[in-house]
């Protein structure tokens, strides 16, 4: 038995219920295995609805990415009811449904009790914990914004709209499910959120979602750095990433994620040149389904902070006049790109902590700027070989279109790549007679002082 007692089937005013004969969603358009897992909850007795973006986007006509479920079902019933499913989370638990390459999430409708000891807030008004279950309305209202809430029934193929998400989508609306401010206390990634959406959908943001935006930015420096660093990777991964950026600017969001870069914006810096390029350099990968490593834009976003500290920190060491300081040492060139790059990174890693594998990834793009430059001997077949090369490569050749090096110096890459060893042989050839010559000194060892 999955459990004692059926629950009654919920009873829902027709005011909220968009028929069959108003939408154009159909059974067809979704997941079998999304399907599968609706019929067995409904032939259990329990009611299942199709949910959130899975919904908003088959009534823009998109493909949903997922497809999740919501139900009155526990997360321990549904584990009963479902041999492949296993449960996640400590704020909510959900339970995930197996399917071989596809997964399918299904939550326990969610409630508000303040008093719950299942429901608790930080210092902050941030959620930490939210096992709290409810009905279908109150599941509706706990959600972000509207056109996240709405709820496809099988059964008869109508569409449940609690908060007026049917319109918002039909007027092209992000619009938050109560008070903004309170809803981006609870979790200040809901302003992330937002501007995924806003950008991701072509969607304008209801002006009072947007102006408590501006009011609550600060909260951003409440969440924690690992969570911030998987939002800003989904938002330039998001297939719109030209117009996230505009979106964090307006807003005074990318101020707050990355402040080291933000000090440095401005129409005739070569930064704005390069993230333009690289940006619509991203959005056309997402389109053509190639891959796009959060490394890279990263790279990009912290390259001119990373120039900036290393200029500073040379011209400190030029104009010192106590060499004897630990900040003002003599470095060597590469101490000095060494510790240009711990900086900046140390510094973007304290608001989103940016995995070690991909610090590795940016540390080896920056360094290869510098040996690209160097087109002598062995090395130029030597660094075609490096796994990194590509990336390096690609890193060069934007930041000679946004004019920050010298054309020439990718176009000659770009030719000795495909060339074959006979025309690479003769490139490297031009490349001798055009260095220069260095006289060799002959060392004088020094007399010792007679004793």
């Amino acid at each position: 038995m999955l459990q004692n007692k059926k629950p009654k089937k919920l009873s829902i005013s027709p005011d909220y219920i968009i028929p069959r004969n108003r939408h154009h969603v159909s059974k067809t358009e979704i997941s079998p295995n999304a399907l599968s897992v609706l019929n067995r909850l409904n032939s259990a007795k329990f009611e299942a609805y199709l949910v959130g973006g899975g919904v908003r986007d088959l009534l823009l006509r998109k493909n949903p990415k997922d497809f999740d479920i919501t139900t009155n079902a526990t997360p321990s019933q549904i584990r009963r009811l479902f041999r492949n499913a296993r449960l996640i989370g400590r704020r909510f638990k959900l339970a995930h449904i197996l399917f071989h390459r596809e997964i399918i999430e299904v939550a326990t409708f969610r409630g508000q009790d303040n008093d719950d000891d299942k429901q608790r807030t930080n210092e902050q008004g941030m959620l930490v914990r939210d096992n709290v279950y409810g009905t279908l309305e109150q599941d509706a209202w706990r959600r972000d914004f509207t056109i996240n809430s709405l709820y496809y029934d099988i059964r008869d193929a109508s569409i449940v709209d609690y908060t007026g998400g049917f319109k918002d989508i039909e007027h092209k609306q992000i619009r938050m499910i109560g008070d903004p401010t309170t809803r981006y206390q609870e979790d200040p990634v809901r302003m992330l959120r937002a501007v995924r959406f806003a950008a991701k959908l072509h969607f304008n943001i209801e002006p009072e979602t947007a102006k408590a935006i501006r009011t609550s930015k600060h909260l951003l420096a409440h969440v924690a750095g690992s969570r911030l660093f998987e939002e800003v990777a989904k938002l330039y991964q998001c297939g719109a990433a030209e117009d996230v950026q505009q979106h964090l600017i307006h807003h005074e969001l990318f101020g707050q994620l990355f402040p080291q870069t933000n000090a440095l914006l401005d129409s005739k810096h070569p930064l704005t040149a390069l993230l333009t390029l690289a940006l619509k350099n991203t959005d056309r990968r997402i389109h053509e389904e190639k891959p796009v490593i959060p490394s890279f834009l990263f790279a990009v976003l912290l390259w001119f902070p990373f120039m900036a500290h290393k200029t500073k920190l040379e011209q400190s060491i030029d104009t010192t006049q106590d060499p004897s300081e630990d900040e003002t040492e003599e470095l060597e060139p590469l101490m000095a790109l060494e510790k240009s790059m711990n900086h900046v990174l140390r510094e973007q890693c304290k608001i989103t902590t940016i995995p070690k594998r991909h610090t590795q990834i940016i540390r080896e793009i920056w360094l290869f700027q510098y040996r690209l430059q160097k087109r002598t001997g062995k090395r130029p077949q030597q660094l075609l070989e490096h796994p990194r090369f590509r990336a390096a490569y690609d890193f060069l050749a934007l930041r000679a279109l946004a004019g920050d090096e010298s054309m020439a110096l990718a176009d000659w890459w770009t030719q000795f790549q495909d060339a074959d060893v006979s025309t690479q042989n003769n490139m490297l050839a031009e490349q001798r007679k055009k260095q220069p010559r260095t006289k060799k000194t002959k060392k004088t060892r020094k007399k010792a002082n007679p004793s």
